[in-house]
Formats: C-alpha cells, structure tokens, sequence
C-alpha cells in the first residue's frame, strides 16, 4: 500500500489557514511557484480543489471548510511528536523564538523586564513581539503565536486565560495645562476642553461619554487618532485631553504630563495573557507563561 506523503501535511494546515498560494507561500519561506505545486500535490492526494476562484480571489471548497480545524490539530500533534519531551527539555539550550501579539503600551511597560528574564534562564530564546491592530482569536487558533495580550473580548469559548493585572483609564494633559492648576477636576471642567481619542476603528464614543451623557454633559472629540501612544503625542504637544489606560504611563517620565482620575466613573479593564488549549501542557509554553505573570506581578505588586 502507498503511504500518503505526510510532508504534505503542513503545506495543507498552511493553504487552509491563509487561503490562497501567496500566503502560504510567505508563511513557508517558499516561492508561489512552488507552492502552487504543492497545492496539485494536495488536490491529487485529497480528491477535491480545496482552493477554487471566485471572481478575482480564492476561496476554500466547503471540503477544505470542513477539514480546517484537523489539519490544524493533526499538524500540531505531528510537530509536538518531533519536538523535546518534557523530560528532555533544558532552558538553558531552549532554541525557540516565541511570539507575543500585545499592543503598543503593554511592549513598552514590561518588554525590556520580559526580555532580561527570559534571557536569564533561557539564553538561547527569542521573544518577539507581534502587533495587534485588532482582537482576533484567529493567531492563537493557527498557532502563529504563543501568547496573545490584552482584555477578553471576542475570543471564543476555547481560549484560555489567566488575568495579569487590571487597569483602567485616566485624563492625561501636558504640563502646564489649565487642568494641572484645578485642585479637584470636574465633569464640568474636563469637558470644557477639546479630546483626542485613540480609535483603530473610528470609534468615538464609549464608557466616559455615556457617563457623561447620564449627567446631561458631552466632550468636544476634535481629533481622533490610531493609537494610545498616538494620543500622548497630541496630547503632550496641545490643550487637548487624551484618555488613556494607566498602563502607558507606567515607564513615562514623572514630568511628562500631568495624569488625573476621570471625574466620573467607568469600569476597570482586566489585562490577561490568553493562548489556545493544544498548548496547555508544552513545558516550554508553561515556562513562558509563568515568566510573563512574574514580570508583570513584580512591575505591578498592588495587581497581586
């Protein structure tokens, strides 16, 4: 009997996770040409197309569809059989990059501490970190990362987590503000400036402006920009109030800005670490993991 080419079993994890050749072929390093060869391999070895055109793109056949999450199991399993046991594994000859998908603010609080730590018991690992433009479970599920960053939200029911800290949001102005001589800043005095406001999607409302609303008061949103460093920056340079997660403070300097509790409340956020169950047990991922929960633990002790 003709044993199938079990090669072919991570080129065909590969086609359906980016769902064309282009992609696949930059995921494996190689060339479309050579990934569309493959893909014959595979459409022999399968009996179906898994990858047909619609109108200017690829699509996956409804057999592919069905097949997704086993040829993404059946490929984790298969490298986990050829990796270190646990019982083999040694930090200090660990050769492995791991990826880390976080946001701006999180890299820039505890990044360099994350690094020296794993370089301490794991000299020969590589930690980096991915951007996160979006929340998506999707990198955690195709095993492009290791370890996602960040609150919960739409990750499905199968996502693991473990909480790192909670944060929640503060006022930030530039020194010398008018705010920085009112003793107690309220409502009435924090709307009565211009905002700019951190929305990868243009969002421009949320939690303040519905607390705000409550009390019949609204802000002036003059700027919108994409990212919480972003609205530092404008912030730092202007009279305009940013809102921010007290996080991307926590490495700036003292007289950066001047920082103020909101004057109306809204709810805390829970920063976790999050990764998909096939990784549960990988000893190395354990050791990753427990190396992120120290690191922020000992940055934020009052988290504990």
């Amino acid at each position: 009997m003709t044993e199938p080419d079990l090669n072919l079993l991570i080129a065909l994890d590969t086609f359906l996770a980016e769902g064309s050749v282009a992609g696949a072929a930059r995921r494996l390093g190689l060339s479309a040409s050579a990934m569309s060869r493959t893909l014959g391999r595979l459409r022999t070895a399968t009996g179906d197309p898994l990858l047909v055109r619609a109108g200017r793109n690829m699509v996956l056949t409804p057999y592919a569809e069905a097949i997704r999450e086993r040829a993404r199991n059946a490929a984790f399993e298969a490298r986990a059989l050829l990796s270190l046991s646990t019982s083999e594994l040694s930090l200090t000859t660990l050769e492995r990059t791991f990826v880390i998908r976080a946001n701006d603010g999180f890299v820039e609080a505890f990044g360099a501490q994350l690094i020296a730590a794993a370089a301490s018991t794991a000299p020969l690992a590589r930690l980096r970190f991915a951007p996160k433009p979006e929340k998506s479970a999707k990198h955690l599920r195709e095993g492009l990362v290791d370890l996602e960053i960040g609150t919960l939200g739409e990750m499905g029911p199968e996502i693991r987590l473990q909480a790192l800290f909670r944060d929640h949001f503060v006022g930030v102005v530039r020194r010398g503000h008018p705010l920085s001589e009112v003793a107690v800043i309220s409502a009435e005095h924090y709307v009565a400036f211009g905002h700019v406001v951190a929305s990868r999607r243009e969002r421009v409302t949320g939690p303040v402006d519905e607390a705000l609303a409550d009390i019949g008061l609204q802000r002036n949103i003059a700027a919108i920009v994409p990212s919480f460093p972003a609205s530092l920056a404008v912030a730092k340079a202007s009279d305009l109030i940013a809102l921010v997660p007290g996080l991307f403070l926590l490495n700036q300097p003292a007289d950066a800005f001047y920082v103020f509790e909101l004057p109306v409340k809204t709810r805390g956020l829970t920063v976790s670490q999050m990764w998909h169950p096939r990784n549960e047990v990988d000893p190395a991922q354990r050791w990753l993991r427990r190396l992120v929960l120290d690191v922020c633990r000992e940055q934020l002790p009052a988290s504990r």
